[in-house]
């Protein structure tokens, strides 16, 4: 095991060293558009200034706007971002399988609502937006969820065969006392007990290893033969506290664009670095300019004048009776005009390399209907593609990892045994989806009406399925499903129209009857007279 552990820690130092050059580009991101972060080549020291490279805003309210869009866009807590659903239709429409299938849902929203999933997601929006890669640990606390996003100083990563993130390294520090804590005095060796004992808070460097455990038998349910296994190392003795295994793998880690043949993410704030560098170095310049202008060096002949001169208001000055030479401003020439006009083109390419024109664009107070959807639909062509790797590698493992920790916690009803052996699909029903989905609604309402008016002389109801359309315009608008009757309660509904129908039907029938009886009888007492 010894050798093992030591083979661990090998690897975990090739790959910071294979990283040096992202650890720059980080730290260099983070002074320029995410200070409050920016630890990682040169630490700083608790409190101290992190503002000083920063002489102009427009990349840290970009870096906000597109952060905070993003979590409206795809995981906002105010409506329902997801539903769970069937690959299987026909299972899927089945009373009982539906009534879990929401009851599932509704239970693993109030499980995000009441944890920190708010705010540690919001996070790692931050950091996909300025480093291009996230990091998220998923555990399970005593029945209550907890999410934790993690700085990019602390993770290293490695895929698979098919580019999925499944090996994390994470280096990193929490006082001595806590790791008692967690791991118990008798296993953090003797290093970490005797810190505990002298300066509880002294801060020791840990390393947690996640990988996919190769040699295991998958029979046996104990933690050391699942399917990913974790380790916690001492760095100080190399020394392994504690040994354990996932079902699922517990880091959550999304890249917002990726190059061939990298594993780090690209973000837009590596896209717009060149033009914030530049904005900041033209702002200072043009701050000096402008303290030129305002307040201009003074030209002061070589003699005839008592120093020191005094510049403040109402100050004397004192030079020889009898001379004309004057103190004069000196004339910098400087055209501050320019400098602002090429400040705001700089400004407008960092707003497009974070698509603040496409979350902000706003609409004519006479815009039609047409104009605002074609405005929709632009703004998802030009952002759709990055949100869907987001679906793929940050939404979609986050919520099967949490229904599986919610599932083995008996926190969730016991599904239907027709599901049995069955795997839950996932429908995102976050705005964004339904913008997506809105698309396809337009062409469906645009149908209808060209074909509606032509019902009178074509049979235009021939060719449309009435359910499935109410179906694919709740759906494509995001209709709660608990706010729709199931299949049972329609089948019920027609069933009791179709028998009043029916008693309508024959009470007419009655009344004809009785009607046409009346006037026969009539009839024939007309003929005996």
């Amino acid at each position: 095991m010894q050798d093992f552990i030591k083979s661990l820690v090998k690897r975990y130092d090739s790959l910071k060293t294979r990283r040096d050059n992202w650890d720059t580009h980080y730290q260099e991101l983070a002074d320029y558009m995410l200070p409050r972060k920016a630890d990682i080549v040169r630490k700083r020291s608790r409190g101290e200034k992190r503002m000083e490279m920063i002489f102009d805003g427009t990349a840290l309210q970009a870096v906000d706007l597109l952060s905070a869009s993003l979590h409206g866009m795809l995981t906002s807590g105010a409506t329902p971002w997801f539903h769970l659903d069937l690959k299987d239709a026909d299972i899927g429409r089945d009373d009982e399988v539906r009534e879990w299938l929401q009851d599932t849902s509704m239970r693993m929203m109030r499980a995000f609502g009441h944890s920190n999933f708010e705010t540690e997601i919001h996070e790692m929006y931050v950091d996909l937006v300025v480093f291009g890669t996230g990091c998220m640990f998923v555990e399970m606390d005593d029945r209550d969820l907890r999410f934790s996003t993690r700085h990019i100083s602390e993770f290293y990563v490695q895929e698979n065969q098919f580019g999925i993130v499944d090996t994390v390294f994470r280096m990193y520090r929490l006082p001595a006392r806590q790791a008692v804590q967690r791991f118990g005095i008798d296993n953090v060796g003797d290093y970490i007990a005797k810190k505990f004992k002298e300066k509880p808070d002294d801060e020791i460097d840990l390393l947690h290893a996640v990988v996919p455990r190769i040699n295991r038998d998958p029979n046996k349910r104990d933690n050391k033969n699942m399917p990913f296994a974790s380790f916690y190392i001492d760095m100080q003795t190399k020394m392994l506290l504690s040994e354990s295994g996932f079902q699922e793998f517990p880091y959550i880690v999304p890249r917002f664009l990726k190059a061939t043949g990298e594993t780090m993410g690209r973000s837009p704030a590596m896209t717009a670095l060149p033009d914030v560098k530049m904005l900041n170095l033209m702002s200072k310049t043009i701050i000096q300019a402008a303290q030129k202008q305002i307040d201009p060096p003074l030209l002061v002949p070589d003699d005839g004048f008592l120093l020191p001169i005094r510049t403040q208001p109402g100050g004397l000055n004192f030079f020889r009776s009898g001379t004309r030479e004057m103190i004069t401003p000196l004339n910098t020439g400087a055209n501050i005009p320019i400098g602002l006009s090429m400040e705001e083109q700089r400004r407008t390419a960092i707003r497009s390399a974070f698509y603040v024109d496409q979350l902000l664009s706003g609409g004519a107070p006479n815009m039609t209907a047409t104009e605002v959807v074609q405005r929709q639909e632009e703004r998802m062509r030009v952002i759709g593609p990055v949100l869907g790797r987001l679906m793929n590698e940050m939404l979609r493992p986050l919520i099967d990892r949490v229904f599986a920790l919610m599932l083995r916690s008996d926190m969730l009803q016991q599904p239907p045994e027709m599901l049995q052996g069955r795997d839950v699909d996932i429908e995102y029903v976050s705005p964004l989806a339904r913008a997506q989905k809105s698309s396809s609604l337009n062409s469906t309402m645009k149908a209808l009406e060209i074909l509606m008016p032509l019902s009178q002389s074509i049979p235009v109801g021939d060719h449309i399925d009435a359910d499935g359309l109410v179906k694919h315009v709740t759906e494509a608008l995001g209709v709660p499903k608990t706010a729709l009757k199931s299949e049972r309660e329609v089948q019920q509904v027609r069933e009791e129209r179709a028998a009043q129908q029916q008693q309508q039907m024959e009470m007419m029938q009655e009344q004809q009857d009785i009607q046409n009886a009346g006037q026969l009888a009539q009839a024939s007492r007309m003929v005996s007279k």
